[in-house]
């Protein structure tokens, strides 16, 4: 992955595809994935989750990455919630992601399902010029008495300040520009969405179905001071930017079909980032064409 000669690198985001293979309904989904990455010829994907929603888990799965597969163009999956309960865990599909052509994923090794980090070349490919950071928020609450959806973990906010530390301390002490991936949003997006004078963006239909407890990712990233954007899925009823404290909290626009609920035509997300500047450029791609332009930080702060 490289900045382009003009400095920029384009990600495309899709999300909550819930693809049911052989299934009509998501053939919208496939047809909107197609539009969009010819529209935008990005120059990363990724799928941040809920990719597919019935069996065969391995052939659903196939048949959505084959859009970016076969346009020979690099990808990435964060796992959603719903991944696994379509007849194969999280590994395995971790193991069939891996095998297709462009996926940059690590091997996992020994762990089901890991957290990843993806460094983008500056355009003269001599040094690392943004960091992307890709996480597994699981799935439900493993704890009896807390209900709803689970957190990262302390061990993975860790990884992830130690990944940073690093490639800080590369960096000359200085924090590289950074986004992360995930599929779960923290506790933060609620707070940020019914703050008052919060600058959004977008639509906000229902209210983020977050981890009922805080596990500290947005503090440490805080703490850290890289990451300028968190890109999440799940409520496929939201798709909207709020700035929280300079971080933008952002959420993807539903890529699939009517094979769950959706209330807004499905679409994605795009960023594009600028080498050796903390700002980016996002908005929706629907059927209709660009919505929601807004470039980060300048379009979230007040006047």
């Amino acid at each position: 992955l490289k900045f382009n000669k003009n400095g920029e690198f384009k990600i495309v985001q899709f999300t909550d595809i819930h693809f049911k293979y052989g299934n009509p309904a998501s053939d919208i989904a496939l047809k909107r994935i197609n539009e969009v990455l010819d529209a935008e010829r990005p120059d990363l994907v990724v799928f941040t989750g809920d990719v597919v929603y019935a069996a065969p888990a391995d052939t659903a799965m196939r048949t959505v990455l084959a859009c970016a597969s076969s346009r020979k163009l690099p990808f990435v999956v964060t796992f959603g919630n719903h991944d696994n309960e379509q007849g194969k865990t999280r590994a395995e599909l971790y193991d069939i992601i891996r095998s297709m052509p462009y996926n940059i994923q690590p091997d996992r090794g020994t762990v089901e399902s890991p957290d990843y980090v993806l460094a983008v070349k500056s355009s003269d490919g001599k040094k690392d010029a943004s960091v992307l950071y890709c996480l597994d928020s699981h799935s439900y609450s493993k704890l009896p008495d807390v209900k709803g959806y689970d957190w990262l973990t302390f061990d993975q906010v860790n990884w992830y300040r130690q990944q940073s530390a690093a490639f800080t301390a590369k960096n000359d002490g200085k924090p590289l520009p950074a986004l992360a991936f995930f599929h779960i949003p923290l506790p933060e997006y609620n707070e940020a969405a019914s703050d008052e004078n919060a600058q959004l963006y977008g639509i906000r239909r229902e209210k983020a179905c977050a981890p009922a407890l805080n596990s500290g990712l947005f503090t440490a990233i805080k703490e850290n001071g890289d990451v300028m954007g968190i890109f999440v899925g799940h409520d496929h009823d939201d798709d909207y930017a709020v700035c929280w404290y300079d971080v933008l909290l952002a959420y993807g626009r539903f890529t699939g079909g009517p094979t769950e609920y959706i209330h807004i035509p499905n679409g994605a997300r795009v960023i594009e980032l600028n080498e050796g500047a903390r700002t980016f450029k996002t908005w929706i791609r629907t059927k209709a064409g660009v919505e929601q332009l807004t470039t980060y930080p300048d379009s979230f702060v007040k006047e």
